[in-house]
C-alpha cells in the first residue's frame, strides 16, 4: 500500500483529500503544521508528499527545502496562490508539481498517478545489482555474494542490506528502516532492527573488528561512511 504524507492546514480539506486518498487505496497520515510536517517528512519513509504552501509555524517551501536536504520522496504542492513567481518558488525548492487551489480530486489522483509511473519507470531502470566494496547482490536473483562466495539471507536481512546498500553514505534511522523494512507491523519495538542487523553482520562481516555496517550511536546504522 503507498504511504500519503498530507500536511494541511485547512483541516476540512485535509480530510476530504485523506477520505478520498484512502478510498482509492492509499494509507494516508495528515499533519496540520509546518514543524510537524518537515518532522514526518524526515522521519519516515513515504511514497509521495502533499505540501500546502501557506502553513502555520514554517511554510511549504521550507519544508519542501529541509525535507530535500535528507530525503527524495516525490512532493506535490498544494496552494491558493497561483503566480508565476510562487509556482517557480515551489519548484526551485525541490517540489515535483504544483497543484492550484481549489482543485479537482480527479487531477490530484492523477497527478499522484503519474509520479507513481515515473517513480516505477525509474526502479525499472535502476541498474540490477548493487555493489558495495566486495559485496554484491543481484536485485533480480535476491541474492548476495562477497566475492565469489554466496551468502544466504533471510527475506528480512535481505531487504535491510538493500536498505543500505541503496543508501551508502547515508545514516538510516531505526525508525526508518522499522518503517520501511517492517512496514505495518511497526508496533514493534525498534531493538528489533538492533537484532537484525547483528545478524545481517554475522553472515556478511569477515571480521568482528571491521564491519560494513557502521554505528551511529543514538541515531541508527550507516553504510559506507
Amino acid at each position: 500500500m503507498k504511504k500519503v504524507l498530507l500536511i494541511e492546514d485547512e483541516k476540512n480539506l485535509s480530510r476530504f483529500v485523506e477520505l478520498e486518498l484512502r478510498y482509492e487505496g492509499y494509507d494516508v497520515t495528515a499533519a496540520y503544521d509546518g514543524e510537524t510536517g518537515l518532522y514526518m517528512a524526515t522521519a519516515r519513509h513515504w511514497d509521495v508528499i502533499l505540501l500546502d504552501l501557506m502553513l502555520p509555524g514554517m511554510d511549504g517551501i521550507e519544508v519542501c527545502r529541509r525535507t530535500r536536504l535528507l530525503r527524495q520522496t516525490p512532493i506535490i504542492m498544494l496552494t491558493a496562490r497561483d503566480s508565476v513567481s510562487d509556482r517557480v518558488a515551489g519548484l526551485n525548492c525541490g517540489a515535483d508539481d504544483y497543484m492550484p487551489k481549489p482543485f479537482a480530486i480527479e487531477e490530484l489522483l492523477a497527478r499522484i498517478h503519474v509520479i507513481f509511473r515515473r517513480q516505477d519507470g525509474l526502479a525499472r531502470a535502476r541498474a540490477s545489482e548493487l555493489v558495495y566494496q566486495d559485496l554484491t547482490v543481484n536485485l533480480d536473483a535476491r541474492e548476495l555474494r562477497r566475492g565469489e562466495e554466496r551468502i544466504e539471507l533471510t527475506k528480512r536481512e535481505y531487504e535491510l542490506l538493500v536498505a543500505f546498500m541503496e543508501n551508502q553514505g547515508r545514516v538510516l534511522s531505526r525508525e526508518v528502516l522499522l518503517d520501511k523494512i517492517w512496514g505495518v507491523e511497526t508496533a514493534v519495538d525498534t531493538n528489533v532492527v538492533d537484532v537484525y542487523v547483528r545478524y545481517l553482520r554475522n553472515k556478511i562481516d569477515v571480521s568482528k573488528e571491521e564491519s560494513y555496517i557502521k554505528t551511529q550511536r543514538g541515531i541508527g546504522y550507516v553504510m559506507g561512511r
